[in-house]
């Protein structure tokens, strides 16, 4: 079984990785980019039957600063 999370900056946290992506993009040349989120993606290959609780409790514990951050599990 396999699983995706992705976890992301919670709204109204300061970006200063996405501020440094918009900018380097506009100094490209690519015009109309408003605002860029930076996050990450982790990958987990799991054993079968693991409970989208146990998935959560990992997010929760290790791979996700609840604090600042926000996250989304899917199922693959």
């Amino acid at each position: 079984m396999k699983a995706r999370v992705h976890v992301m900056l919670k709204t109204g946290v300061l970006d200063p990785q996405g501020a440094a992506v918009q900018h380097a993009l506009g100094a490209l040349g690519f015009a109309g980019v408003n605002e860029v989120r930076q996050g990450k993606v982790i990958e987990l290959d799991l054993a079968d039957g693991t409970s989208e609780a146990t998935i959560n409790e990992m997010c929760e514990k290790l791979l996700a600063n609840t604090v600042i951050e926000g996250y989304s599990v899917e199922l693959l």
